[in-house]
């Protein structure tokens, strides 16, 4: 898979049909992965892909120094390819300006790795291993809901209270796309800046809310946060709502507008209190 990966990249670079390809190689550390900017079909080797892979790369594809470059490919896991349709969906790209290396690890089963990513251009690895959104492993989440809502509640402010407002979540999010975060907004200022329970359980559950219908699981925020914050399974339960309440699939495609940004009349209201 990995031969045909580094051909298929080395052929788009060569013929000029795009200036960059956004993937995978071996990091500073031993064992470490990291993105990498491949340029010319030269560098093509450094490209790899394997179980490490966790990264969204889909993240580098709204930064402005990486579309100075011109067109891009992008090697794409399932969750990466979903952030883009998320992307799409919302106007952050253009589909025509991006070429979408999809990668499948075989015989996995992730979520976030193992299926086959739901829009690509070229697929790399075993196509049909495609775990459906009913099939999300919820167990966690599952026995979080089986407490009570006092018992929630403490458990989560014994985990935001460590929140150091460093904003990794924020900025490693790929669909995060404010330009400027209302974080940053002082006047006013809508959420508190200082690491306090009230200010970090105001700045997380905001940033949940602002992420409803459009995260697409990929855990980049759980990984990147420095105190260990299980923030993907606050996300987790808000999509686990999303599906229950309208059947929406983040992610899926880029045609169907998610449910917290259009109106239909037959719209199942009963949640509302």
């Amino acid at each position: 898979m990995i031969e045909e990966l580094r051909n298929k990249a080395g052929e788009l670079l060569s013929s000029g049909e795009v200036k960059v390809v956004i993937g995978y190689g071996e990091g500073p550390s031993e064992g470490r992965v990291t993105a990498v900017m491949i340029t010319g079909p030269a560098d093509v080797d450094k490209l790899i892909f394997d179980e490490r892979c966790d990264n969204n790369l889909a993240l580098y594809l709204k930064k402005p120094e990486v579309k100075e470059f011109g067109k891009m490919a992008i090697v794409a896991k399932a969750a990466d390819a979903r952030a883009i349709n998320v992307l799409l969906l919302e106007n952050q790209l253009i589909r025509e300006d991006i070429v979408i290396l999809g990668v499948n690890l075989d015989g996995a089963e992730s979520w976030r790795k193992g299926n086959t990513p739901p829009i690509h251009d070229f697929l790399f690895g075993k196509d049909g291993i495609n775990q459906t959104w009913e099939e999300v492993d919820y167990g966690k989440l599952d026995e979080l809901e089986n407490v009570s809502a006092e018992n929630r509640w403490e458990f989560w402010q014994e985990h935001l209270e460590r929140c150091v407002k460093c904003y990794a979540c924020r900025q490693v999010c790929p669909i995060c796309t404010c330009t400027r975060c209302i974080t940053d907004t002082n006047q006013p200022q809508w959420v508190p800046t200082s690491p306090h329970r009230m200010g970090n359980t105001h700045w997380n559950i905001t940033r949940g809310f602002h992420l409803a219908g459009r995260c697409v699981q990929c855990g980049e925020c759980t990984r990147a946060c420095p105190m260990d914050i299980p923030l993907e399974l606050l996300n987790l339960k808000i999509a686990k709502e999303i599906f229950d309440q309208f059947g929406f699939k983040v992610g899926m495609n880029a045609e169907d507008a998610p449910p917290m940004a259009t109106y239909k009349e037959d719209d199942d209201q009963s949640f509302i209190g």
